[in-house]
């Protein structure tokens, strides 16, 4: 298990666990990281990244990318 931060750009991921505080998680599952489903990084730009879930972009900061376990 590893933050999303450190998966590799293009590589499909399974969601293992998204941590945080409630509203925090509250708020990346209604963006659609929820466990079990699955994630991709399409770019990383200074510590920020455009990933797809759910056939959507989403670009979260690196903070928010590091509560997401894949």
């Amino acid at each position: 298990m590893m933050p999303l931060t450190l998966a590799n750009a293009g590589e499909e991921n399974t969601i293992l666990k998204v941590g945080g505080s409630a509203e925090v998680k509250k708020h990346l599952e209604d963006l659609g990281f929820v466990a079990g489903g699955t994630v991709s990084i399409v770019s990383s730009l200074g510590g920020n990244v455009i990933v797809k879930v759910k056939e959507a972009r989403v670009a979260i900061s690196e903070e928010m990318a590091r509560k997401i376990m894949v």
